[in-house]
């Protein structure tokens, strides 16, 4: 006997039928989006939670149950997964943007004791500051500098990816490779 369902699946609309039979069959839509999908179309073509859960692959119908619940406040934003686990993020923007800051400020060789930042010069220089950030990580570090689109490179030295310095006659120029955030994935 099954138990009864607290929040059965609402109607879907023509129009949410049809977003989610696309997002369903897209091969470059997350895995797990197109698994909600496939769940939820399978709980409107009238599959109790189990058997829409083996569907996909899955053992339990409480998962299923749990996003019909969220599908039926928040709509089509359910397909996207929450924040699965982990630390919460600490550091916002205006904290990135200290750490960018610092970053790109030319490292004095008295007060921060190197001619070029590495991660753990750059920490302390962050954890010393009045304005700093006394907690930081270099996993931190590392994080925001990748997504500033900055790279170690094999010389010991940071530098922004798909930017080069070149020589020509007239001098060095600046290069930027414009095809350079395709490369990166």
């Amino acid at each position: 006997m099954t138990r009864h369902r607290k929040s059965p699946l609402r109607l879907l609309t023509s129009e949410e039928r049809k977003i989610l039979k696309q997002v369903s069959r897209a091969g470059s839509t997350p895995a797990a989006q197109v698994e909600r999908a496939k769940l939820l179309l399978a709980v409107a073509d009238g599959k109790n939670y189990t058997q829409a859960a083996q569907s996909v692959g899955r053992r339990s119908g409480d998962a299923v149950s749990h996003l019909v619940q969220r599908f039926n406040v928040e709509g089509l934003e359910a397909l996207v997964p929450h924040h699965g686990g982990g630390f919460c993020t600490q550091y916002g923007n205006a904290e990135r943007a200290r750490i960018l800051q610092e970053f790109q400020r030319t490292p004095d060789r008295q007060r921060d004791g190197t001619a070029t930042w590495s991660l753990t010069t750059l920490q302390r220089a962050l954890r010393r500051a009045p304005d700093g950030l006394p907690q930081v990580s270099t996993a931190t570090l590392l994080t925001v500098l990748h997504e500033a689109g900055y790279r170690w490179q094999r010389t010991g030295s940071w530098c922004e990816t798909g930017v080069v310095l070149r020589k020509r006659k007239q001098g060095l120029v600046e290069v930027t490779d414009p095809e350079a955030e395709a490369k990166k994935s």
